[in-house]
């Protein structure tokens, strides 16, 4: 199905591009347009980001984006796009992969957060599509993990959705800003279960028409 030979690589900063999204390395322009998309106390209920502070401006979020290229994390912007114009569309959310480790051919897909009007609908498995996808095809890892704040169970059923593995709980894992400690829910999806998983959501896709 995909070429495994050789080692892994990191993320190269292509432009993923799908039938109603299209994910783009971040750039410093996008801070106004991710405050806009991520400016809701809902994104921010249930533990996104735990360990940082809520951005409170565009130029809070340019600050991220450049704070992501220092920690080596390949961070994107998602944009909303017409099937028949994958060059225009607006920002709705945000997703990454870090923590890269190519001696061990692994990585974190996390950071994501989406505005409220996309959720439910064909935003998120397109993305994990997406990212998914160049993670196993393209950079040759073998193992991606996910994980989620325990208090965010909306989160826990998604990932579980997209058929990761949910390996436990990292207890005491993250201090939030307020000083209380998150636990951490941790999924995984390795090599071997990346035929079965990309089908499953592919699948998920042409039900919901994407």
């Amino acid at each position: 199905m995909f070429d495994r030979a050789g080692v892994a690589s990191e993320p190269d900063g292509r432009a993923l591009v799908g039938r109603t999204i299209r994910l783009d390395q971040a750039q410093d322009a996008d801070g106004d347009a991710l405050f806009e998309a991520l400016d809701h106390d809902e994104v921010w209920a249930m533990g996104y980001a735990a360990n940082r502070p809520r951005p409170m401006s565009g130029d809070a979020w340019r600050q991220g984006i450049a704070a992501a290229l220092t920690e080596n994390r390949m961070m994107y912007v998602v944009r909303a796009i017409a099937p028949d114009n994958p060059d225009d569309g607006r920002i709705i959310g945000t997703s990454s992969l870090g923590d890269i480790d190519l001696h061990n051919e692994k990585c974190h897909l996390g950071w994501t957060a989406y505005t409220p009007s996309v959720w439910g609908t064909s935003v998120n498995p397109e993305c994990k599509l997406l990212m998914l996808g160049h993670a196993f095809e393209h950079c040759r890892f073998g193992r991606v993990k996910i994980q989620t704040d325990s208090i965010n169970t909306r989160s826990q059923a998604a990932i579980a959705k997209l058929g990761a593995v949910r390996e436990g709980v990292t207890r005491r894992d993250i201090k939030r800003t307020d000083g209380s400690w998150r636990d951490s829910v941790v999924y995984s999806v390795i090599i071997d279960d990346w035929p079965a998983v990309k089908a499953g959501l592919e699948q998920r896709l042409a039900a919901l028409g994407a």
